[in-house]
């Protein structure tokens, strides 16, 4: 007999203060829970995707093309998921009080078909760089200006306000907090993700955010085993890390270490190679040596493990798109997310069961593992939002006040010729950034520093650079600035390494962030009315040291 929720919830009570991961140790309750699932329903579980459009019910073109249906909840019901994600792209995320409906949507046709187990519906807000919810949501300037704080405590209450906000949009798990160590100045695609370069210093923070997080929403560690070294962007290549064994134990184990402690109740695994740990040439994501042998092994992990998006480049070089779900399952990843292409990957793991490749106590495991989670954090148990709470949940005055209050103590002062605090009757802003520069001219005028973009007659200037460090354009422009007499203030707005490029500018500043509320921050220390506190959380080559920061 169908198994309904009620009789679910019965077999998971037990569950519900389990440690991470203790759910797979209980056999009497994995074989409550799993009661009555068929297997396409196991199997269904183990995938998270997105679907195209604002609610549940929207008939869009490119979900009949790449799923074979209409809307986003047949989705759901088709093919039993476990999970769904939100981006822009897709559509998902235009205001909290749509989001609110489209995940109360996708609930609903989740609890009412299949196994009516709700969804694990998750977004990628770290903040800064990566965000997915903008304005009215209350917003951060991400994890290397949170480093720049020093502050656990901030970084804690960032995350428990981002977190809230989230679950108010019924937005139960996010992928967060980045836990790279970022030691590559060259890496391309995390740099400000991280925290720093320092691996105590990340694992601190990564220890406050995950308890930030969790007091209101699943928590994702990530990328496995450390993405902070990459010359690669593994959305368009496959990253190749040199680090043997020892370096890796230094340098990239201790933040998710870190976050096991705190009790993280996800994984994410990167699509990156270490030859020097794992000669077969598989990604992390495929390689039993890294997801099985040296997290859950070594690391003692036994928490549920996604992987990072299947329809990244990393992960598709060697391998069918067939082949990656069984082989990322018999590596130990239990959740499976965004396969190039659904059908594909579903069948595949079904056959890879019905062939021997997979055993069902295995694809048990991994059931279990995303039943724990849902569990923890209350999704089985409550899965709907109220969606006349959303206004007054998300980007309410007091987050706001919050969010600037912790962004200004991320504004680092890495050199200063006696511009800082700034002094000017007249201030040009130029340089990267329509809308940056155009945010930071509107802060310093609200500051009383009469600040534009055109201004032709001016008594200082500053100037915003994002990637100077490989763009000779940009540092051209800043030299021709200095060389105008006028006193300067640089300002990088992305990751920190330019004002190494650039040594004629003697006042740089940087906020690893051009987000609105760091551009606030930026012109109340400029201006004075708030001291700085940021400390360099990595090096920049040939130039700042870890722990530069200027204050008065």
């Amino acid at each position: 007999m169908r198994r309904t929720l009620v009789a679910l919830l019965a077999g998971l009570a037990a569950m519900a203060t389990a440690a991470p991961g203790a759910a797979d140790a209980q056999p009497d309750q994995v074989s409550a829970t799993l009661h009555g699932m068929t297997l396409a329903e196991k199997v269904g579980q183990l995938f998270m995707t997105y679907g195209y459009g604002p609610t549940a019910d929207t008939v869009d073109a490119r979900n009949q093309t790449e799923f074979g249906v209409d809307t986003p909840a047949q989705l759901v019901q088709k093919y039993h998921l476990g999970g769904v994600i939100y981006f822009a792209w897709s559509d998902n995320v235009q205001n909290p009080t749509q989001i609110v409906g489209l995940s109360n949507g996708l609930q609903k046709a989740a609890i009412s078909s299949g196994a009516h187990i709700p969804l694990l519906i998750s977004t990628d807000q770290e903040e800064g760089l990566v965000t997915r919810i903008g304005a009215p949501a209350t917003t951060f300037p991400g994890s290397m200006a949170l480093g720049a704080s020093r502050s656990t405590a901030n970084a804690e209450e960032a995350a428990a306000i981002t977190g809230r906000e989230l679950r108010a949009m019924g937005i139960n798990m996010n992928n967060a907090p980045d836990s790279d160590v970022n030691v590559n100045p060259a890496n391309p695609v995390i740099g400000v993700r991280s925290f720093g370069s320092d691996p105590t210093l990340v694992s601190n923070m990564v220890s406050a955010q995950i308890k930030g997080y969790q007091q209101s929403v699943a928590t994702t560690a990530k990328h496995f085993p450390g993405h902070g070294d990459a010359a690669t962007d593994s959305h368009t290549g496959l990253p190749v890390i040199d680090h043997d064994k020892a370096t890796w134990e230094q340098i990239d184990a201790p933040p998710f270490r870190a976050a096991i402690k705190a009790g993280t109740d996800v994984i994410m695994s990167a699509h990156i190679v270490f030859p020097k740990i794992d000669p077969s040439g598989d990604p992390s994501t495929l390689s039993p040596t890294v997801l099985t042998g040296m997290l859950r092994d070594e690391l003692g992990y036994r928490g549920m493990v996604i992987t990072d998006s299947l329809q990244m480049a990393g992960v598709r070089q060697k391998y069918t798109d067939a082949e990656i779900p069984v082989k990322a399952l018999q590596a130990g990843a239990d959740m499976l997310l965004m396969p190039q292409n659904v059908g594909t990957a579903v069948n595949a793991v079904i056959n890879a069961v019905k062939t021997g490749q997979l055993s069902e106590q295995r694809i048990d495991q991994s059931v279990t593992r995303i039943l724990a989670v849902k569990l923890r954090r209350g999704v089985l148990f409550n899965p709907h939002t109220d969606v006349n709470a959303v206004a007054k949940k998300v980007g309410t005055a007091t987050n706001l006040a919050t969010a600037q209050r912790i962004t200004d103590s991320t504004i680092t002062v890495l050199s200063n010729d006696g511009t800082l605090p700034l002094e000017a009757k007249s201030v040009l802003v130029t340089g990267w950034g329509v809308t940056t520069t155009q945010t930071l001219a509107d802060a310093l005028t609200a500051q009383g520093i009469p600040a534009s973009k055109t201004a032709t007659d001016y008594d200082a200037i500053v100037v915003t650079t994002k990637g100077a460090a490989t763009d000779p354009a940009q540092q051209q422009q800043v030299r021709d600035l200095v060389a105008t007499g006028k006193p300067v203030i640089a300002v990088g707005v992305g990751n920190p390494y330019d004002p190494g490029a650039i040594p004629e500018a003697h006042t740089w500043i940087d906020t690893y962030s051009y987000t609105a509320v760091s551009m606030r921050s930026l012109a109340r220390v400029i201006a004075g009315a708030v001291a700085p506190q940021g400390k360099l959380p990595v090096d920049i080559p040939n130039s700042y040291s870890f722990g530069t920061g200027l204050t008065w």
